[in-house]
């Protein structure tokens, strides 16, 4: 017995025992040869995102079937990291989890997988910190693109643990320490600021 338990625009989510369906949503406006085709590049995509996360050492989900627009993952019984973050009242320890959040980005990145929806939403904490939702993720050598990863994680610390937004960014950048990324990070945020004064 499987049960809806998320839908967002691009898939529905499953819940049955001890794993996760995702099954993404056909799109009336897109000619059905090419949302069929759309939609099962994406699949397999995510799935190759996967796989390639963990190989770079970095917790992911594992994959148990993929069959053209399904994708059916572990289930982590677990909490999001931002719950985590807001019960959490040790600051050691949130900065600690931070600093790994930022070293296994790290990994990410230097195996060139692009989260791309890189939030406190999208981590399961656990012993480990599990990676989830590589729904719009891709596979990219641009300093462009894991700059971009940055920001959406900055902005969403800023936005959801903003008590302590700071310390938390500080640490996850001594986790991650990648200084060309962080450079470019710098001029992302400097277009933001000069499209927000135009």
């Amino acid at each position: 017995m499987k049960q809806l338990i998320a839908q967002g625009a691009e898939a529905k989510i499953y819940r049955s025992k001890n794993c996760i369906l995702k099954d993404r949503i056909k799109k009336s406006y897109r000619l059905p040869q090419i949302d069929q085709r759309l939609r099962t590049l994406r699949t397999k995509a995510e799935a190759r995102l996967l796989a390639r996360a963990s190989r770079a050492g970095v917790p992911v989900p594992k994959v148990i079937t993929q069959e053209k627009t399904k994708l059916e993952i572990e289930f982590l019984d677990g909490p999001k990291l931002r719950d985590w973050i807001d019960a959490q009242e040790d600051l050691d320890a949130l900065k600690k989890v931070l600093k790994t959040v930022g070293q296994l980005t790290n990994k990410l990145h230097e195996a060139n997988v692009i989260h791309g929806d890189l939030t406190t939403s999208n981590l399961i904490k656990l012993a480990d910190l599990y990676f989830i939702d590589f729904g719009l993720g891709t596979f990219s050598t641009r300093l462009e693109d894991k700059a971009v990863d940055l920001h959406l994680f900055k902005e969403c610390l800023k936005s959801k643990h903003y008590t302590h937004w700071l310390t938390l960014w500080k640490a996850f950048k001594q986790g991650y320490k990648t200084e060309d990324v962080f450079q470019q990070l710098e001029r992302v945020e400097a277009r933001g600021r000069y499209k927000k004064g135009a």
